[in-house]
């Protein structure tokens, strides 16, 4: 097990694991929930993995993998246009290595990985849960994808945990978004320190220690976040399609049935 990621062989799959592949330069990874058979469901952007609909798309695509022009015979196109999709094992990695994501990790475990999207401190339902989440949102839909609020990490870690960011203000539940705007962040929070000190070294660990702490309280397993529920997909679903959703209870521990 390494610091950036969990690389394990197809074999040892199982159905209702949360699996992901890095990209090119490890720009992002993207994720999906393995339903057995050879099959994974994840969340895409009209059937692209990523995007924002910006210029940013540019950088984003330009960091994955060539793809083929030849369809896949064992890969159905999605019938419904809402992102939510099944493919073969071997269309989802794009050439890329498998990974499999980790719940339940401890604080000094979570807070060791070099780069988020790889762990959560969140505890896992059952894989039968897990399976049925993901079967039925591939049916059904996730919303609106959105690459810093409602991406590919986001669907994956509900369909392990039920756990959902209801505040659309901020990051969702996925800790890759938090990476991204983690790392800049604990820059600019770090910067007003240079007037204590003018060691490098120092502001240096500073940093650091800002963006562990804003990746630790971001996490959707950590029990700071005051704006993580849980919702049963029936009645995500069926609160999405009406453009609302029940909240029975805020979170300290998540306690939201549908």
């Amino acid at each position: 097990m390494g610091l950036l990621s969990n690389r394990v062989k197809k074999e040892s799959l199982v159905p209702g694991d949360h699996i992901y592949s890095w990209r090119t330069a490890y720009i992002y990874a993207h994720h999906g929930i393995y339903i057995g058979d050879n099959k994974v469901v994840h969340f895409t952007r009209q059937g692209q993995e990523v995007g924002t609909g910006t210029v940013f798309d540019l950088l984003l695509a330009s960091s994955g993998p060539a793809r083929s022009r030849v369809p896949c015979p064992t890969c159905t196109p999605p019938e419904d246009d809402h992102g939510v999709v099944a493919s073969c094992l071997d269309c989802f990695l794009s050439g890329g290595i498998l990974y499999r994501f980790e719940y339940s990790v401890s604080p000094a475990h979570f807070l060791a990985k070099a780069r988020g999207g790889t762990c959560t401190l969140a505890v896992a339902d059952p894989d039968e849960i897990v399976v049925h989440r993901a079967k039925y949102l591939l049916e059904n839909g996730f919303g609106c994808y959105n690459v810093f609020k409602n991406n590919c990490e986001d669907f994956t870690i509900y369909c392990k945990t039920g756990l959902l960011v209801l505040d659309q203000r901020g990051i969702g539940q996925g800790g890759q978004a938090v990476s991204i705007v983690g790392g800049p962040l604990a820059a600019v929070l770090s910067t007003p320190l240079r007037l204590v000190t003018t060691n490098v070294y120092g502001m240096a660990a500073t940093a650091v220690g800002v963006y562990c702490a804003s990746r630790y309280a971001a996490d959707v397993g950590s029990g700071m976040r005051r704006d993580v529920v849980k919702v049963s997909v029936e009645d995500l679903t069926r609160r999405l399609a009406n453009g609302m959703l029940q909240v029975m209870e805020p979170l300290g521990s998540p306690t939201i049935v549908g």
